[in-house]
């Protein structure tokens, strides 16, 4: 990979609003000063929701000198028709191997960073596939522990971490422990240095239980699991505080303290990242050797193919990625 190389995207299902939201993200691209991208999927498909121009390509570096005029197209194509709104199984193989191809892509270099357009998991489960999401399916592809990563979403005035994610809720507590606090944590604070640029990264946990527990009054999972992380994590030189209230701790000023809030469980993290940036919102995987973002938002197939989409955690999408990858290069240069 090198500054110059394209994004890889890869298109998600063709049936969602992937198609559209990337066609819309490079109509965008003077706009937004987005870097060269190249779609990985069936161009049928975004036919089908845009009149816009594409150019089919044969290789990622073609996508440098066709992106100005054309988006640039990769094509894998889809074994059966395309209609906007109504998910097929074939549709899902298609997004199955869109991912894998832009992932090696990736992975080889050919691309400056991957970014993962939205998959309908109901449609991938029947075909086969056996990872939570398109996470994991990254994470072992490219030589990586799924339990090694971390899921962040980032939004342009909060960036949250779910601790556990798709469990649930009545499982949070069994699973919350110091060394799953301190891992997650960990590879958090690296990220923030080397895919943010933050010298020196502020991490501020939520507590669990409401008001943090009250002293013990209302629940002791921050007394016996949340403090003892903060405490190894503060002895090892990074910035942790808390346990926070999670009911105070995402107010403007409350964020103006911290770089990225470590939260207890899925909804805790998400609510308010989707309430402040419903359409600007980045996942984004820590802890791998490439650089993967996805919009944080499904495949909303009830407005698939109406122009309804908003693309804006799309484009957000691909400038954070972007971003990140050239600070690594940056990094790798100066070493």
């Amino acid at each position: 990979m090198t500054p110059s190389s394209p994004l890889a995207v890869a298109m998600g299902d063709p049936a969602g609003i992937g198609p559209e939201i990337l066609a819309k993200a490079w109509v965008r691209r003077a706009e937004e000063r987005l870097p060269p991208f190249f779609a990985v999927g069936d161009g049928r498909a975004v036919a089908r929701v845009w009149d816009g121009p594409t150019v089919r390509i044969g290789a990622p570096g073609e996508a440098l000198a066709a992106f100005g005029d054309a988006l640039p197209v990769l094509t894998v194509e889809c074994a059966s028709d395309i209609e906007p709104g109504a998910p097929s199984l074939e549709g899902a193989r298609c997004a199955l191997h869109a991912l894998e191809l832009a992932t090696g892509l990736t992975s080889a270099g050919a691309a400056m960073a991957l970014v993962t357009g939205p998959v309908s998991k109901a449609q991938m489960y029947q075909i086969g596939f056996t990872y939570p999401g398109q996470t994991e399916f990254v994470a072992e592809r490219v030589g990586v522990a799924a339990s090694s990563t971390v899921m962040m979403l980032a939004g342009p005035t909060l960036r949250v971490v779910p601790v556990t994610t798709h469990v649930a809720l009545a499982s949070v507590p069994e699973l919350l422990t110091p060394a799953l606090l301190m891992a997650k944590a960990r590879v958090t604070a690296r990220a923030l240095v080397r895919d943010f640029g933050i010298a020196s990264p502020r991490l501020a946990f939520a507590g669990l239980n409401p008001h943090a527990g009250e002293g013990g009054a209302i629940g002791r999972e921050e007394i016996d699991v949340i403090i003892p992380a903060i405490e190894a994590l503060r002895a090892e030189g990074i910035d942790a505080t808390g346990p926070m209230a999670a009911d105070t701790m995402f107010h403007v000023r409350a964020r103006a303290t911290y770089d990225a809030a470590i939260c207890c469980y899925h909804d805790q993290a998400l609510v308010p990242l989707k309430t402040l940036h419903f359409d600007e919102g980045v996942n984004i995987t820590l802890g791998l050797p490439i650089v993967r973002t996805s919009p944080d938002h499904g495949t909303a197939f009830g407005i698939a193919g109406q122009d309804r989409a908003e693309p804006g955690a799309m484009v957000a999408a691909i400038r954070l990625a972007a971003d990140a990858a050239r600070r690594r290069a940056d990094a790798l240069a100066s070493a």
